[in-house]
């Protein structure tokens, strides 16, 4: 069997998984993609980071680690408060 044949059919999940490092990296992407569809949103409705803060009801470094891809530590409130001040609902669902 060459290296080619033993990987074929594994996918980069069960790699990640292997390494121990799968929910991690979910929960990294999932961060990141949140929040791009804010700063994409903050961005059509030309919202500045003081003016969306108010809105939340919270500080702008409390909105900076919300858009921060690299800070996965977010809770749902804030979630949802981001959702409310652009005007948009939070969905979560598990799959």
């Amino acid at each position: 069997m060459t290296l080619n044949e033993k990987h074929l059919g594994s996918d980069f999940e069960e790699y990640l998984e292997e390494q121990g490092v799968l929910e991690e990296t979910t929960a990294v992407a999932v961060k990141r993609v949140l929040a791009y569809q804010i700063a994409q949103a903050m961005k059509e409705q030309k919202l500045s980071k003081a003016a969306m803060a108010r809105r939340m009801h919270t500080s702008r470094s409390a909105l900076n680690r919300l858009l921060d891809p690299d800070f996965p530590s977010v809770t749902l409130l804030t979630l949802e408060r981001a959702a409310k001040a652009l005007d948009k609902e939070l969905y979560i669902e598990l799959a």
